[in-house]
């Protein structure tokens, strides 16, 4: 029986074998785990602290240190200077319209690809987009994609996109200027950015950093590449759209400069009817994949080296509104969504024009490049925390075979080669974060002695370098 303040590997450690904490054991402060005891935030609560925070490594510290708001506004300001980027323009103009801007991603994100001594790929992904509701013809649509293959697990995936398409007042005005600064040339710097940075490291998964097409239409690239994945059985274990994150400036001019929204849905889209009577039967609204994803971001991209706030929002999106990690969210792949605290609808979807001294258009003055920096600090963190950190665990159950007042849980052993063991958290139900953690030890089995009535369980990997992974919810199993 594990004792209070035993060593996580010290007992039990052998693949495949079972633990078991008593009640006692169950709460591991932030002191314990080699956690701050950072102050609460808005979200947790002047008394409360999260014992599954991540602090940021000197080896993250670097990375974020390099992200330069001046290459932040270069990107914006080179994307606004093609006039449109409008989906239906222009595809062969070398200096106007959607082409000419997917040209020079292509030779940016080349660029970058060039540092990484061939571990990051760079390739258009296009297809034809039949007729729909903002599609009238056939259109040529392309995404353009790099890839930094992972060197220790390189089939687990993680997809980090802006859209580079725009639009003015008219969604099907080709021809006018959308110069789409905030929506979405800002979610598109931050790509950039970000396939810079990484590109001269080595993450243990695999890292995709997309521009997509096609958004105001309809989500059509990110549609495609969400299809494309699901296609191939990719294992793609989080993303991230980047979606108007150019400014904190609100329509009556207030500002909230280190607060980035993230939408994260509850029920998952992609539920199947069994899935969800389970759901109903357990209580997991509030713990769905996306929503763990939403709580690792916070635990890794919350601190001093961001400067930032991640406002979890409890939704899919905002009224009205969608963005491209909905197809994700369709094909049953955790996402979220990254937007600006506060937005000005004067200067989105807008054309240029001036009206009772008013100026309206989504132009390059209006942003923060500062702000979106930040912005691809809290991507980073959260990115590169995913990246280097062991997978979501597999196959997480709590047994169910008869009633009693403690908790078995089990899971599958992952393949990562420096896996060091795993944790259990748990929190009370009416609780929105995770309260306690309890070391496994290196096991696929460990019995609480809590009951599963009462509180809710999760599943996290630990490598031996102390990096965890995202929390898995374990479903019932008889």
């Amino acid at each position: 029986m594990t004792q209070p303040g035993e060593d996580a590997g010290s007992r039990n450690s052998g693949r495949g074998a079972a633990r078991r904490t008593v009640l006692g054991a169950v709460t591991v402060g932030a002191a314990a785990l080699g956690l701050p005891a950072a102050a609460g935030t808005a979200q947790d609560g002047p008394a409360r602290h999260r014992p599954t925070r991540q602090p940021p490594s000197p080896e993250l510290r670097a990375l974020l240190r390099e992200i330069d708001p001046r290459r932040v506004e270069a990107t914006v300001r080179r994307l606004v200077s093609f006039g449109t980027r409008h989906t239906l323009s222009a595809q062969d103009d070398p200096v106007r319209g959607v082409g000419a801007a997917r040209d020079w991603l292509l030779a940016e994100l080349r660029r970058s690809a060039r540092a990484s001594g061939g571990r990051m790929t760079v390739e258009l992904q296009p297809f034809v987009q039949q007729p729909g509701p903002r599609i009238p013809v056939p259109t040529r649509i392309t995404n353009v994609v790099a890839t930094l293959r992972g060197s220790v697990t390189p089939d687990r995936i993680y997809v980090v996109s802006g859209h580079y398409d725009s639009r003015n007042s008219d969604p099907m005005n080709a021809t006018g200027d959308a110069p789409g600064a905030d929506d979405d040339a800002s979610g598109v710097a931050v790509v950039l950015e970000l396939a810079r940075v990484f590109a001269t490291r080595r993450p243990a998964a695999t890292v995709v950093f997309a521009a997509v097409a096609g958004e105001e239409q309809g989500l059509c690239g990110s549609g495609h590449m969400a299809r494309t994945f699901r296609g191939q059985q990719a294992d793609v274990q989080g993303m991230f759209t980047n979606d108007i994150v150019g400014s904190p400036t609100a329509e009556d001019g207030s500002r909230d400069p280190y607060t980035i929204r993230l939408f994260a849905e509850g029920v998952p889209t992609s539920e199947t009817p069994e899935q969800a009577e389970t759901r109903r039967s357990v209580g997991g609204e509030n713990d769905s994949p996306s929503r763990q994803l939403a709580r690792f971001v916070r635990d890794t991209a919350e601190n001093d080296a961001t400067g930032m706030r991640v406002r979890v929002v409890h939704r899919r999106d905002r009224y009205l509104r969608s963005g491209d990690h909905i197809p994700f969210l369709q094909q049953a792949y955790p996402a979220g969504r990254f937007t600006e605290p506060a937005e000005n609808y004067a200067h989105q979807h807008q054309d240029v024009r001036v009206a009772d001294g008013k100026q309206y258009g989504d132009l390059p003055e209006f942003c923060d490049f500062g702000f979106i920096a930040r912005v691809a600090r809290v991507n980073a963190a959260a990115l590169w925390s995913l990246a280097r950190a062991p997978g979501t665990p597999r196959g997480a159950r709590i047994r169910t075979t008869a009633l009693g007042n403690s908790t078995e849980l089990v899971w599958e052993r992952g393949p990562e080669p420096d896996l060091a063991g795993y944790e259990v958290v748990w929190r009370e139900t009416t609780e929105p974060e995770w309260t306690h953690v309890i070391p496994a030890g290196n096991v696929t089995r460990h019995t609480v002695d809590l009951s599963k009535d009462n509180v809710f369980f999760g599943i996290r990997a630990l490598n031996r370098s102390g990096l965890r992974s995202p929390v898995a919810f374990p479903a019932p199993q008889a």
